[in-house]
């Protein structure tokens, strides 16, 4: 792991400096650093996506547990930084990209990495970074959703993210991340984490948290993409009545015709607003979808 003094060497040695446009502020305090992987239980056949590895002072420790670590980075020379510093792992792939294709899809590259080391390791497949403010809440809905599904996240993100992703119903801050969360699996705020502990320093609070995926929870739900499209649909218009925003449907869920049969089967009051719904309640909606479209 790489101090303060050592990063600002590495950056110093190819002319460059922190680019806030692409959310990089490095975790110094080692003490989390070590915390932070401490928390995720490495096994020795468990997979790991780290994004935004920068010069690959998290990738070196993770290495040292995991048979294969796949760093990713989007800046050139952070990337060159991070390949020449960890030569000598054999565990750990440093990849000079952009983790995610779109909002709404994974690199393709990442993908088929993961998904080929997970032929050869039958571990878990986890996802611990540092995570870019910039990319964190697209990034872990991906591994949430599917294709590639992580079992387990352990990131340091933006408190108000971290507040977004434990947000309970009928709060100001519940929302698509919240759902989908709570609906697959655990998740949880480890520790809030102050300006200092990184370089430079941010202007907001930042948070480690933990998620773990269940399958009790997974396996109550038929179609995760149905609930992804079902959750948007009504969170998109959460000032509204569930009953109205039924009418702003549109794709698989235009052709569903009797909502007021699918709230009274889920015992909702339709006239409750999006907020005010759990997430099991919004996964029971979503199975009764799939059986009505299929």
């Amino acid at each position: 792991m790489q101090t303060k003094s050592r990063i600002q060497q590495l950056l110093a040695s190819e002319n460059i400096h922190p680019k806030k446009l692409l959310g990089q502020h490095f975790l110094i305090d080692l003490n989390l650093m070590r915390k932070l992987v401490d928390t995720a239980q490495i096994q020795k056949d468990d997979i790991i996506l780290e994004a935004g590895c920068g010069t690959g002072s998290l990738t070196e420790e993770l290495a040292k547990y995991a048979p294969f670590v796949l760093a990713v980075e989007i800046d050139n020379t952070l990337a060159k930084i991070a390949k020449q510093k960890l030569g000598q792992y054999r565990s750990a792939e440093i990849i000079n990209a952009d983790v995610l294709k779109n909002k709404n899809t994974i690199n393709p590259t990442i993908t088929d990495k993961i998904k080929s080391a997970q032929k050869k390791y039958p571990g878990r497949f986890l996802l611990i970074s540092n995570l870019p403010y910039n990319i964190a809440s697209p990034l872990m809905l991906n591994l949430v959703i599917g294709p590639l599904v992580a079992d387990a996240m352990y990131v340091t993100i933006q408190k108000e993210v971290a507040d977004r992703m434990t947000a309970k119903a009928d709060s100001k801050a519940y929302g698509s991340l919240s759902i989908l969360l709570a609906a697959t699996g655990d998740i949880k705020k480890i520790r809030i984490l102050k300006p200092s502990v990184f370089w430079p320093e941010p202007q907001v609070d930042s948070a480690m948290v933990g998620f773990v995926r269940k399958k009790e929870k997974t396996d109550k739900i038929k179609d995760v993409e149905m609930l992804n499209k079902l959750v948007k649909l009504f969170m998109q218009h959460r000032r509204k009545t569930l009953q109205t925003c039924t009418k702003l449907a549109a794709g698989q869920l235009k052709d569903i015709k009797n909502w007021p049969e699918i709230f009274n089967a889920c015992s909702i009051n339709p006239q409750n607003r999006p907020q005010q719904i759990l997430p099991q309640k919004y996964v029971d909606i979503a199975n009764l979808c799939c059986k009505l479209i299929q």
